[in-house]
């Protein structure tokens, strides 16, 4: 049985900032997948995915990391657009391409997991039956983000998420930021939030406050996380994904709430400091944390 397994399609991603454009793969799973290759090899992770012809190539690379991977056929690969003002939390996104959702059927093919965690980038990509399916087998994670987005053309706009308290009566562990949490709830207060997912069967809230940190609610105790200051930000995409993986790693070896928050605050940061995937080492991970409590 796996410790961890990610769930999402692999992206081509053009990153448009007021200083370049650069060109290059993304999505949850890509950013959990590297991001787990970086670390000791104390968790059993296993990769699944669904790209286009024209992503195998990234899977290949991702499989000679050592990662065990599934990879389903697509007709296409998500194929986004972010582009990011002055001010990098402000994002405008279009969607030049879109894969197949995954289904219950591939979901049959795959290995048992303590963790499910789904990486939603569209709002179709997991249907309710997936959902429902895999928590019968394991625990479910889910990025809230996918469920907030619905493409019209080929722009980006938010919507509410319809299927919220059916879903999250299924639902162990669940990441949002602070405005994710606002189309959830309409209130602009994390703790209130966090309480309010948590009524609906949420296990664990992580809700990422951009620079002012995160918040984690669990066990009816809120948990205060840092944000470790970059010493410059290049690239924010994949911040959230990056968070997802330290979280995560650090939990399935038993690691406490703050424990697990303060180490992925600590991957976000290093991750902000370069274009792609975390690729530090844990060392550098714990360094940035100890810095910090000095």
């Amino acid at each position: 049985m796996k410790d961890i397994c990610s769930i999402g399609h692999i992206t081509r991603d053009k990153i448009i900032t007021p200083t370049n454009t650069v060109y290059m793969s993304g999505g949850t799973s890509f950013y959990m997948a590297h991001g787990m290759s970086a670390l000791p090899q104390n968790v059993d992770f296993q990769l699944v995915t669904k790209v286009g012809k024209d992503q195998i190539d990234e899977v290949n690379k991702i499989k000679s990391k050592g990662i065990d991977t599934i990879c389903f056929d697509s007709a296409n690969t998500v194929f986004f657009e972010n582009k990011y003002e002055e001010d990098s939390n402000k994002r405008t996104q279009r969607v030049l391409a879109k894969a197949d959702p995954f289904t219950v059927e591939e979901m049959k093919n795959i290995d048992d997991a303590k963790v499910y965690h789904l990486g939603t980038l569209l709002a179709d990509d997991f249907s309710n039956d997936v959902v429902k399916y895999l928590s019968s087998r394991g625990k479910i994670s889910i990025d809230v983000q996918g469920y907030l987005r619905e493409v019209r053309g080929e722009s980006v706009h938010a919507v509410t998420w319809e299927a919220k308290e059916e879903l999250l009566r299924f639902t162990n562990i669940l990441k949002l930021n602070e405005h994710e949490m606002q189309v959830i709830t309409n209130s602009h207060n994390p703790r209130t939030v966090a309480m309010q997912l948590h009524d609906m069967g949420v296990d664990e809230i992580i809700i990422t406050l951009g620079s002012y940190g995160s918040i984690i609610y669990a066990d009816n105790k809120f948990y205060n996380i840092p944000a470790y200051k970059p010493r410059q930000i290049v690239d924010v995409t994949g911040c959230g994904d990056t968070y997802s993986t330290g979280y995560l790693y650090m939990r399935a070896q038993g690691a406490g709430y703050e424990e697990a928050g303060k180490f992925a605050a600590a991957m976000c940061t290093l991750k902000l400091e370069h274009n792609g995937p975390f690729d530090g080492t844990i060392n550098n991970v714990f360094n940035i944390c100890r810095s910090n409590e000095l």
